[in-house]
Formats: C-alpha cells, structure tokens, sequence
C-alpha cells in the first residue's frame, strides 16, 4: 500500500509540473507559435546547419512582433516579461537587418544565440524560474 501510495504521489508530482511546463505554450499561442519557427532555425544552426534561418529569418521576426501584438495572458504582463518580449523583438528585426547586408555566420549565429537566450528568459519568466 505504501508503495502504491508513492507511486501515485509521483504520478501526481509529475503530471503537475508537466501541466506547468506546458501551460505557457497552452495559454499564449504566438509564444508557442514563436518557439516552433525558433526551433526549426536554431537546432539546425547548432549543428552548422544555417539554411533554415537564413530562410525564414523574416518569419521569425514576424512572430516575434506577434509576441508583442497578441493578447498576453493576465499573469504574463509583468515588467520583466514585457521587457523581455520587446527585445526579443529588437533581437529578431536586428537579425533581419544583418541578413540583409549578408552578415556571416559567425555574425548569424551570435545573433540568434542572443535570440534563442531571449526566447528562454520569457518562458522563464513566466513559469517563475528566474534567468
């Protein structure tokens, strides 16, 4: 009994923290929305693969002004993660204005290290963890 007992407050212990990781992306759809173009950029860029973002560097920028645009959650709309939201966007429009003058590699990855660091903090942020 006291193993079932413990297995059932682990069970429980995970599904809550899974149910908080998850609703950030749950409760505002153009942070998800980001993070699935971001994605799709960095993971390949990490592995010298930078086609990806020099493809879709303006959709990552569009989605970051989205960020800003949609209707944050009540409990999203601090200082810290408003701040956050807007260099995410100054971020994503800097990397599009070095794209557009051909920046080199090196150029593009600082960039959207700086980005992807961003994007971090403000999910951070709004699950409590501090950055």
């Amino acid at each position: 009994m006291k193993t079932l007992k413990s297995l059932l407050f682990l069970f429980v212990l995970l599904a809550a923290g899974n149910a908080q990781s998850q609703s950030v992306f749950e409760k505002w759809p153009s942070i998800k929305a980001f993070h699935e173009v971001l994605s799709a950029t960095f993971h390949p860029a990490e592995k010298g693969d930078l086609k990806p973002i020099k493809a879709r560097y303006e959709e990552l920028a569009l989605k970051a002004e989205d960020v800003l645009k949609s209707t944050i959650p009540a409990e999203y709309q601090t200082k810290e993660i408003l701040a956050s939201a807007e260099r995410l966007q100054i971020k994503t429009k800097a990397l599009q204005k070095k794209m557009a003058t051909n920046a080199d590699d090196a150029t593009i990855m600082k960039q959207l290290n700086e980005i992807h660091d961003t994007f971090h903090e403000i999910v951070g942020l709004c699950s409590g963890e501090k950055h």
